[in-house]
């Protein structure tokens, strides 16, 4: 697609504040392939302005008029799948496949579901001699990354819509040609002038901006937890609601009752899986002690099958952060068994499919979140052992058990310090719940779930 050059606020495509633009780079060949204009204060104060004077009639609009709009906006993205995958492909590098299959066809899911929700969700109920109603919280201030930029946009937009609030969207500036082409879904999907918004820039500017504007009501954001720590510090300087979707180091847990092969085999393709570049995924293999030689072997081999299959990660500073954290575990005495910090390619920000073994719980490797196509496995004495490497970092956003029997992992998973666990290889589920406990972040998006994040709670007594 071909980049605005200005920024969709109050239903139109408008000049940017200021003249500074952010080069968009396709990270499989480092070339140029657009121009987006740097927000400033100025543009999100417009923008903001513009979700604050739409707030009251689309917070007035029926819930099956906003459910009609949702499902508008699913049937635009559906019908622009192709030239979502390929937008996708071209700024983040993503196979052009998984493009299709994940970074267009999830939002479709998921924008859909909220078409569902906000059609027959309870927005008010009887408590005795009260009426409580569900309201919603007001303007959005929604702050998404690069790594999956449409289905981020999606969960964080349409929930807000549904609820009945106004958004501010700043975008990844890696990432912003497919928030634009998002826009233009949400112009042809007939959502009212200054309901949706979108600035674009870099988040030390316009992110920062939107963080801290008075009239923005709840800010959701998603990324570091660094980043994370001190969203949450200004919204508390404000007393504003948060939504936090953050960092992750999962484990996955193989117990001895399990299919060894086949649970080696699903984990280091989950986290091959965008490259790495996904918050949930299980970079952690948890194996008993007397099948550890065994799983270091099935996933060394499983590793070099993706050599030719993932692409890059998202930028030369990934680049260099995913290696620097490679040769981290080198130095502090893992084994490589696959891959290696050396680049694959001459061109481009690849990185190899890298496998570590003899990893122990306290290597900066099995503590840190690396972002990127790397695997540490880990060696276990007893449940009692897993259990205590499990929960051992500051994280605790997703995982997964494996076992023989249903009923022992569902055991052991409810033991596990995580927000959402896949039980021997369990399906998203895109109604069900996403978010984390300890420092993995604050609230949930997707289902019900999701969608109250932006809400509040007002009772009538009788």
């Amino acid at each position: 697609m071909k980049a605005h050059d200005g920024m969709y606020i109050d239903g139109a495509w408008r000049p940017a504040a200021g003249r500074d633009t952010i080069e968009v780079v396709n990270p499989v060949d480092e070339q140029v392939i657009g121009h987006v204009p740097a927000g400033t204060a100025e543009d999100v104060d417009d923008a903001v302005r513009a979700a604050r004077a739409a707030f009251p009639g689309w917070a007035a609009t029926p819930p099956a008029e906003r459910a009609a709009r949702l499902a508008a906006l699913r049937d635009v993205l559906g019908a622009r799948k192709d030239e979502i995958a390929e937008t996708v492909t071209a700024e983040l590098g993503s196979p052009l496949a998984f493009s299709q299959a994940v970074h267009a066809g999830v939002p479709v899911m998921v924008a859909g579901s909220y078409a569902d929700l906000a059609a027959t969700y309870a927005f008010e109920e009887k408590i005795g001699n009260s009426t409580v109603h569900q309201e919603p919280v007001g303007v959005v201030g929604a702050i998404t990354p690069w790594n999956y930029p449409l289905h981020q946009i999606v969960a964080k937009v349409a929930p807000a819509l549904a609820a009945g609030c106004t958004v501010v969207l700043k975008p990844a500036e890696d990432t912003p040609l497919t928030a634009q082409l998002f826009a233009e879904a949400v112009a042809e999907a007939g959502v009212p002038a200054g309901v949706f918004n979108l600035v674009t820039g870099l988040g030390e500017v316009a992110g920062q901006a939107l963080a801290e504007h008075p009239d923005v009501d709840l800010v959701s954001f998603t990324g570091s937890t660094a980043v994370g720590r001190r969203i949450g510090a200004t919204a508390g300087a404000a007393v504003k609601r948060v939504a936090l979707e953050l960092g992750g180091k999962s484990a996955n847990v193989i117990l001895p009752s399990a299919d060894l092969a086949k649970a080696v085999n699903v984990g280091v393709a989950n986290v091959m899986s965008n490259s790495g570049q996904t918050c949930s995924a299980w970079t952690r293999m948890l194996v008993p002690a007397e099948r550890y030689d065994e799983a270091v072997e099935l996933a060394a081999t499983a590793a070099a099958k993706y050599g030719d299959r993932i692409g890059p990660v998202v930028n030369a500073k990934q680049q260099a952060r995913v290696r620097g954290y490679i040769e981290k575990g080198v130095a502090e005495g893992a084994r490589l068994v696959a891959g290696g910090p050396e680049s694959p390619r001459d061109q481009g920000y690849f990185v190899s499919p890298t496998v570590f073994a003899d990893v122990t719980p306290q290597m900066t490797i099995a503590q840190e979140e690396i972002f990127g196509p790397v695997l540490s496995i880990l060696r276990y004495e007893d449940e009692e052992d897993a259990l205590r490497i499990a929960n051992g970092t500051v994280y605790g956003l997703a995982g997964a058990v494996w076992a023989g029997e249903e009923a022992e992992a569902v055991a052991f998973a409810r033991r596990l310090d995580t927000g959402q666990v896949d039980i021997n290889g369990g399906r998203f589920n895109p109604r069900a719940p996403f978010g984390g406990y300890k420092q993995s972040g604050v609230g949930r998006e997707l289902g019900a779930h999701g969608l109250s994040e932006y809400l509040q709670t007002k009772s009538l007594q009788f």
